[in-house]
């Protein structure tokens, strides 16, 4: 069957897609959707080489990266319009393997282009900070494998349900961090102590910041074959552990626990289904205000080279808490560019519907993707609904440049006159890896 690409219900067109087709009767899957933005974002995987002395280790070396463009412009309905352009990337070296240690490092850059970006109010942040520039080494870590154990100390990328590279901008998420992964036969099993991290989601304007006053430990496990899927993680997450600083703090500290399990089901030669269902569920730590029960359901379709997406997900409301997706993208199955049901938890039952259209032809993917996210009345008596509607293309010639550009269309129909949620964001990209 030719492979088919499906961006599901999120923005791919800006910095990629997960191939969702069959082959082989074998789906390439994650338990978000949002997680497909990274994978052509990735630097070049290059397999290291072995060595038996230390002077090859550091010579022998692969050194991969990646240039990368975006302009971004953002018109809102009630407040000043902002755009800017930034031109950056990252460069990462890795050593070959000496007795099964190696290390790594990676740089990462982003600076506004002068000519084309707002000045004050007008200035557009969230590429480059409000600096117009960032620089920061995101990995560096000591590496051990054996056999199907990995152990890495350092900053370093992570794709976990609650933590994660969110890779959407200019610089994706790091975090430093302990961990340790070991895979058996069909079994992925992973655990780790985060301490800090930055990034897009953490912000520009300062680097690495504190994952609370006792930082973040998980331990999860997948398994996965040609017909299924599941996933069982569980994050203990330490008070003030969103944006850590002097002036305040996020309290997000609680008790997540996420599972999902997918489906996956060859109908014909040229059609295929998938279904899932996930849940989270949160319990308040140092008396924050995160607590949530969240379930989720998801159904897709491929017939040839389109994709047919629906997915649901229902937050019960608990008493002046709120839902917290975790550092970076997050693992609902509705999440879109922008929006996500965290945004309309608090002190409410929410629930959020996306339907997403997907097709392919020849270098090309085009994909539409309309969300509607609803709230009831909380204990003030406001509810919410806000709708986001996603119009993507992207072209990619080869593995190594990708050309894509995304409009994303926000109304909050509960108030019209809000700056929030009132906006339309047109982006582009240009990236090309080495």
């Amino acid at each position: 069957m030719k492979r088919v690409i499906n961006f599901s219900l999120v923005w791919v067109m800006v910095l990629g897609s997960i191939a969702y087709g069959v082959e082989d009767e074998k789906r390439e899957r994650l338990p978000s959707a949002r997680d497909a933005i990274r994978s052509v974002s990735d630097t070049k995987l290059r397999e290291l080489l072995v060595v038996d002395n230390v002077e090859d280790m550091f010579t022998k070396g692969k050194v991969t990266g990646q240039v990368r463009s975006i302009y971004s412009n953002i018109a809102y309905d009630n407040a000043t319009d902002v755009f800017a352009m930034a031109i950056g990337g990252q460069l990462k070296y890795e050593s070959a393997i000496l007795n099964g240690f190696n290390m790594a490092m990676g740089l990462a850059t982003t600076y506004d282009v002068g000519f084309i970006r707002g000045n004050g109010e007008g200035h557009n942040d969230r590429l480059s900070g409000s600096n117009h520039h960032y620089t920061e080494i995101t990995e560096a870590y000591l590496n051990y494998v054996y056999q199907g154990l990995t152990l890495r100390v350092g900053r370093q990328g992570l794709d976990t349900p609650l933590a994660d590279s969110d890779d959407v901008r200019m610089i994706s998420n790091t975090f430093e961090a302990y961990t340790a992964s070991v895979k058996i036969d069909n079994f992925s099993l992973m655990a780790g102590h985060l301490l800090r991290w930055q990034g897009a989601d953490a912000g520009l304007d300062d680097a690495w910041t504190n994952l609370g006053d006792n930082g973040v430990s998980f331990v999860g496990i997948s398994y996965a074959t040609d017909r299924v899927d599941a996933n069982a993680w569980y994050y203990n997450i330490s008070n003030a552990s969103m944006h850590d600083s002097e002036a305040g703090a996020d309290e997000n500290g609680n008790n997540s626990i996420y599972l999902d399990v997918t489906g996956h089901f060859s109908l014909h030669e040229d059609i295929a289904l998938d279904i899932g269902v996930q849940y989270l569920r949160q319990d308040t730590l140092d008396s924050s205000n995160v607590q949530a029960d969240i379930y989720g359901v998801r159904a897709e379709l491929i017939v040839s080279n389109l994709g047919i997406n629906m997915a649901y997900n229902r937050s019960k409301k608990k008493n002046g808490k709120h839902s917290f997706s975790g550092y970076g993208g997050g693992t609902l199955f509705t999440n879109m560019d922008t929006m996500i049901i965290d945004e309309i938890t608090e002190d409410r039952d929410a629930t959020s519907l996306v339907f997403g259209l997907s097709y392919e032809v020849s270098d090309f993917n085009v994909l539409y993707a309309y969300g509607d996210f609803s709230g009831d009345k909380n204990s003030l008596g406001v509810k919410a609904h806000i709708v986001e509607q996603n119009i993507a293309v992207e072209y990619t010639p080869n593995d190594d440049v990708t050309l894509g550009a995304i409009y994303v269309m926000e109304e909050n129909k509960e108030d019209a006159r809000s700056q929030d949620f009132n906006s339309n964001n047109f982006r582009v990209l240009v990236s090309y890896n080495f």
